[in-house]
């Protein structure tokens, strides 16, 4: 439905009258009920000794019924004898646990104590892997050789997939596992930076095409690179 054109001289008057008429029907029903106005406004009623007991009991005595009624329909019911699926209830020392840091292979029990639990503990995995006792004992030296800050450094020079069992956060998800791929398998570089072949040092913005990419000239019978 359109909207109304509030700046028509028609429509302004047509709105007029209605705003005037609703004023006198409200204006005429407040004067039909002026006393019971006053009396809810004054507070002026008749007492009825109600106490908040018995407000309360009037609450409980409505639901009686329906109470009643539920229980003579149920109390069939509670004479049967349940049905069960198998002759024994399923507990703890039932369930499978499977998808644990053992099943899939991330931790061995003999380097961690923690995972060689029995099948009827349900506690959660163990986040961290066992740290190194010459690393923690670190922390138990004097300094500056050792101590607090030497410890840290040493464990942030660590990945976090060797003291972590899965990634805890979403900024290890790159280059976690990297071992299990081909570049993890393959010599790691001594020294220097390593470069791929198709990545270069900047990523802003279009770039040539890199060196390998040309395509070679031929000179003479020979291939030479442009």
């Amino acid at each position: 439905m359109p909207l109304m054109d509030i700046s028509n001289p028609y429509i302004i008057k047509f709105l007029v009258e209605n705003y005037d008429k609703t004023a006198r029907l409200r204006m005429r029903w407040n004067k039909l009920h002026r006393e019971k106005l006053i009396k809810a406004a004054t507070l002026q009623r008749e007492e009825k000794g109600y106490s908040e007991l018995d407000v309360m009991k009037t609450a409980l005595e409505a639901g009686m019924p329906a109470a009643s009624r539920d229980y003579t329909s149920g109390s069939r019911n509670r004479r049967l004898k349940p049905i069960s699926d198998n002759s024994i209830v399923q507990g703890v020392a039932h369930m499978n646990k499977g998808h644990s840091i053992v099943d899939v292979g991330l931790g061995d029990p003999e380097d961690d104590p923690k995972l060689a639990r029995p099948d009827t503990d349900v506690s959660l995995d163990p986040v961290m892997r066992p740290i190194d006792p010459n690393q923690k004992a670190i922390l138990y030296k004097g300094r500056p050789f050792f101590g607090r800050e030497v410890y840290l450094k040493k464990r942030s020079a660590i990945p976090p997939e060797d003291k972590y069992y899965f990634a805890e956060s979403s900024g290890w998800y790159y280059g976690w596992r990297l071992k299990d791929s081909y570049f993890g398998k393959r010599q790691k570089a001594q020294h220097g930076c390593v470069y791929r072949l198709t990545r270069e040092r900047s990523r802003s913005g279009p770039n040539p095409d890199p060196d390998h990419y040309k395509n070679p000239a031929y000179e003479g019978g020979k291939c030479l690179l442009e």
